[in-house]
């Protein structure tokens, strides 16, 4: 056991004060509005910390994406002393202090549901907090620093920078596990994990982006209880899904999700078709768009989850449509057909919202028209809105093997020539097949009736 982790049965143990001249967080390190709200909120007479992922990150070197407050005060004596606050949230208020594009979360400390009566799962107002698997159904009590440490999971994310003398507060033993690098969860694993599937995923997606190893303790129940994600609702797994991929690590968390046979119950079509066939076009145009991604967040560039699932569900799709190592079918409703059934399937497990959905479905389905590249059908290809995510999609099918290098070629050529030079490009193409326009059969004119 480790010894922080040592939770009493009668009261809580003190926290480990590790003082200012014993870590390397400097204020100049943090948001001058996350002080601004930590120095009044102590001026105030409330406690005031800097909390979780961003006290871990300033003891990793990083620079932390947000900056998350703990305090004592109630969510409405937060508001009283911010005129610039917002309370959002219905089963737990939380503060939203906002300083121009800026926004300072402040949370109250909570109490862990372990807190009201285990025997029978309810709470003081006789509200179950708990369902037969023992996950959490209602997390809404307020509590002191001491309860709020045991709500969290993991040891180096439950670490408390104390605005007071500038010290850090480690009740689990989150500063040695951030400086060993180890991802572990703070109490007993299958308990934690049986509480909210959902952490099994936030273990793989901390491990992946921080380059932390999952202690042993922290890993073994992760197998045998990866069946309860199935009946995590597929909203809440869309999030999780963008935060696993759209971080910046989603290479290194696709294949955390793999060896954790996480995968098998998030995407089952896309597991199966990797499973099947690891070195295939396809699977090797999922890494590379992953790898892709990763290099844009790293950049600061936009990324979005409309080409994300459609790198993610590529191998499933040709899979479906019969062929798993490429080409594509040369019937596009072939493709059609196994673009929707991958999708209807997905779906069950992960809400797509439509307005990444259908265009996803467009981008996959505009793939068979780089192939004819003569006539002015190639001309209006350019022209289509998704054509430049559709461009970036072939792009990847032909880095992976899947399709001819030089047709992706032509299309970049394509796109750098003056219209005039397009135009001749393309007109002076032989016909290729498919490129011949479809002959409309004459309508049937309707007869008059007779007149009377």
């Amino acid at each position: 056991m480790h010894p922080y982790q040592e939770e009493p049965l009668a009261g809580h143990p003190p926290p480990v004060i590790v003082p200012r001249a014993d870590h390397s967080i400097s204020r100049a390190n943090i948001s001058p509005n996350a002080l601004k709200v930590l120095y009044r909120l102590k001026d105030a007479g409330y406690q005031a910390f800097l909390v979780g992922g961003a006290v871990r990150d300033l003891l990793l070197g990083l620079h932390p994406k947000d900056f998350d407050v703990a305090t004592n005060a109630h969510p409405e004596e937060v508001r009283k002393i911010f005129r610039n606050c917002r309370l959002i949230g219905r089963r737990f208020h939380l503060a939203h202090v906002r300083f121009g594009m800026e926004i300072i979360e402040v949370a109250t400390f909570r109490a862990a549901h372990t807190e009201v009566d285990e025997d029978n799962a309810v709470d003081e107002a006789g509200h179950r907090v708990l369902d037969v698997h023992g996950r959490i159904l209602r997390d809404n009590l307020y509590g002191s620093i001491e309860e709020d440490v045991w709500r969290r999971d993991f040891t180096a994310n439950a670490l408390y920078y104390n605005i007071a003398d500038y010290s850090i507060w480690d009740y689990v033993g989150g500063v040695p596990d951030a400086a060993a690098r180890v991802l572990r969860l703070i109490g007993d694993p299958e308990t934690r994990y049986r509480e909210d599937p959902v952490r099994m995923l936030r273990a793989a997606r901390f491990a992946a982006k921080l380059g932390f190893s999952l202690h042993p303790d922290t890993e073994a129940p992760v197998r045998r209880l990866a069946y309860m994600l199935d009946s995590v609702p597929p909203a809440r797994l869309f999030d999780e899904t963008a935060k696993l991929m759209l971080a910046g690590s989603g290479l290194a968390s696709f294949d955390l999700l793999v060896k954790l046979e996480l995968l098998d119950h998030l995407m089952p079509d896309v597991a199966r078709a990797v499973a099947e066939a690891p070195d295939s076009p396809g699977a090797r145009l999922l890494r590379l768009g992953l790898e892709n991604t990763d290099g844009r967040v790293r950049a600061d560039k936009s990324v979005t989850p409309t080409f994300l699932f459609a790198v993610l569900l590529w191998p499933a799709i040709l899979r479906a449509a019969g062929a798993p190592l490429g080409p594509l079918p040369d019937d596009p409703q072939l493709l059609g057909t196994a673009c929707d059934e991958v999708l209807g399937r997905q779906l069950r497990r992960i809400t797509i919202p439509k307005r990444f959905g259908l265009p996803m479905r467009d981008l996959i389905m505009l793939q068979p028209r780089f192939e004819r590249r003569s006539g002015r059908r190639a001309l209006r290809l350019l022209e289509h809105p998704k054509f430049r995510a559709a461009y970036d999609l072939l792009l990847l099918r032909a880095a992976s093997g899947e399709v001819d290098p030089e047709i992706a070629a032509w299309w970049t050529r394509l796109q750098e020539l003056p219209e005039a030079e397009r135009i001749a490009e393309v007109e002076g193409r032989p016909a290729e097949a498919g490129d011949a326009p479809r002959r409309r059969r004459p309508r049937r004119r309707r007869k008059r009736p007779a007149a009377e």
